[in-house]
C-alpha cells in the first residue's frame, strides 16, 4: 500500500478540526484531514449557530476563511446580562458595549453550516492540504518518529503530528492515554433559531434565571438564535410544545425585547456536562476542541477555545518544523501544552462558577455573583478590562489570532 507521510494530520472534520487543518496547511505544513463526508440533510437542517469572538474572527481572516462567510454572519455589538432570578439578592443589569473599547464588534454570530462550508472551501483550495472522507479512524499507533492512523475504509495515514479533533469520545485521546476530569449538571440546553418583529440592533441578551441562562444572539436581519437552559422536566415540556406555544414562551421569557416571535425553527436539546484533560498532548498526538475540553454553552467559550487550540497548535508545529524539521517534536508539543493550560482552566472555571451560582441555593455564592455583576455595572475600567480579556486576551494569544499577523494565502 502506498502511504504518504504528512507533516500533520487532523482526525475529525468538525469546525475545530477544519480550522486546525487549514491553519496547519496555511502555515506551510503538508497536512491531511480525515473525517466523515459533509452531506447536509435537507430534511433535518442543522440550525445551530456559533458566536465567534473577535480573536476567532481574526484567525479566520488570517487563514483566508472569513471573506467566504462574513456575509452570513451578524455582528455582536452589545452583550446584556439581566438578572431574572427573582431572588432577594439580585444583580443590576450589565451592558457590555463595543463602543467602550473602540467600536469594533465583540464578534459575529454565524450559522454552523455557513462556517463549515467556508472552512471546507478554503481547505479544498489549499494545495498542501488533502481532505480524506472516512466514516472513522479505527486504530492509531504512535512511535518515536510517526503516527499511523488506520481508517474504516482500509486506508492508512502516516504523519509526524496528529491533531485529535475527534470529539468527546476521542480515539486520539484514548490512544495517547490522556486522563480527563468530567462532571455533569442537572440541566438541559434547548437550542433553536427564530424570527422577531423588532430589530435586535446587534445585541445579545442573556437572562440569568434560577434554572440557567436564557440567551438570544443576533443573526442577520430580524432573526436570532436561542440557547435556553432548563431543568430536564421543563426542557421536555418545552420540546413538546407547538410552534405557536413555544413562540409565546420565548416572547414571555425575553420580556418582549424582540417584539413578536415568529418562525421558530427546529429545536434541539442536549444535557449539560463538562470535561477537560490534564495534559493536551503526548507522543506526537495533540488534542483540539472537544477532544480536550467540553463546557456548557454559556459565554460563547466552547468553539472559541477550540479555535485557540487550533491557532496555538499551528504556531508551535510550524516552529518545530523550522527549528528541528519536526512539527510533532516533544519540544513543540510541550510548548503547545503549556499554552493551553491556563486559558482553558480559567474559562472553564468561569463558566462553571457562573452556571452554579444560578442554580445553587447557597446564599454566599449568590451574593458573590451579585457583587461581581454590581462591580461590572458600575466600575467602567473593570468592565472594559473584562471585555478586552473576554474577546481577545492580551497575553498568550496565538500569533495567528493577532491583528498584525500576515494573512496567509
Amino acid at each position: 500500500m502506498t502511504r504518504t507521510l504528512y507533516d500533520a494530520a487532523v482526525i475529525g472534520a468538525g469546525p475545530a478540526g477544519l480550522t486546525a487543518a487549514v491553519a496547519l496547511a496555511a502555515s506551510g505544513l503538508k497536512t491531511a484531514i480525515a473525517g466523515p463526508p459533509f452531506n447536509p440533510d435537507p430534511e433535518r437542517p442543522d440550525t445551530r449557530t456559533t458566536a465567534l469572538l473577535r480573536a476567532s474572527v481574526q484567525l479566520l481572516r488570517n487563514i483566508g476563511v472569513w471573506d467566504l462567510c462574513e456575509s452570513e454572519a451578524a455582528p455582536l455589538n452589545t452583550i446584556r446580562m439581566i438578572d431574572d432570578t427573582g431572588r432577594l439578592i439580585r444583580a443590576p443589569e450589565v451592558a457590555f458595549d463595543a463602543t467602550e473599547i473602540g467600536g469594533i464588534p465583540f464578534g459575529y454570530n454565524i450559522p454552523n453550516t455557513a462556517l463549515v462550508a467556508a472552512l471546507r472551501a478554503r481547505a479544498e483550495a489549499l494545495q498542501n492540504l488533502d481532505m480524506i472522507e472516512t466514516a472513522a479512524a479505527t486504530q492509531i499507533e504512535a512511535n518515536d518518529n510517526t503516527v499511523l492512523v488506520a481508517l474504516a475504509e482500509g486506508q492508512e495515514i502516516s504523519a509526524r503530528l496528529i491533531a485529535g479533533a475527534d470529539g468527546r469520545r476521542s480515539l486520539c485521546r484514548e490512544t495517547a492515554g490522556l486522563a480527563t476530569k468530567s462532571w455533569t449538571y442537572p440541566q438541559i440546553a434547548m437550542a433553536c433559531n427564530f424570527e422577531h418583529s423588532e430589530p435586535h440592533n446587534g445585541a445579545s441578551n442573556e437572562f440569568h434565571r434560577p434554572s440557567g441562562p436564557f440567551t438570544t444572539v443576533p443573526l442577520p436581519e430580524n432573526a436570532s438564535s436561542l440557547v435556553w437552559v432548563e431543568s430536564s422536566e421543563e426542557a421536555e415540556r418545552l420540546l413538546a410544545l407547538s410552534d405557536a406555544d413555544i413562540s409565546t414562551e420565548i416572547e414571555e421569557r425575553s420580556y418582549g425585547c424582540l417584539g413578536r416571535i415568529t418562525a421558530v425553527g427546529p429545536r434541539a436539546a442536549f444535557p449539560l456536562s463538562g470535561m477537560r484533560v490534564h495534559d493536551y498532548s503526548a507522543r506526537r498526538i495533540a488534542l483540539v476542541g472537544e477532544a480536550a475540553h467540553v463546557i456548557p454553552p454559556i459565554g460563547a467559550q466552547g468553539l472559541n477555545l477550540g479555535f485557540r487550540d487550533a491557532a496555538s497548535l499551528a504556531e508551535y508545529a510550524q516552529q518545530g518544523q523550522e527549528e528541528d524539521g519536526d512539527p510533532g517534536s516533544n519540544k513543540a508539543l510541550k510548548a503547545y501544552d503549556r499554552s493551553r493550560r491556563a486559558d482553558v482552566m480559567s474559562r472553564t472555571l468561569a463558566v462553571d462558577l457562573l452556571n452554579r451560582s444560578l442554580i445553587s441555593g447557597f446564599l454566599p455564592l449568590q451574593l458573590a455573583r451579585g457583587v461581581g455583576l454590581h462591580l461590572l455595572a458600575n466600575v467602567a475600567p473593570l468592565r472594559r478590562m473584562v471585555m478586552r480579556e473576554g474577546i481577545a486576551p492580551r497575553t498568550g494569544l496565538p500569533k495567528l489570532m493577532q491583528q498584525h499577523a500576515q494573512p496567509l494565502v
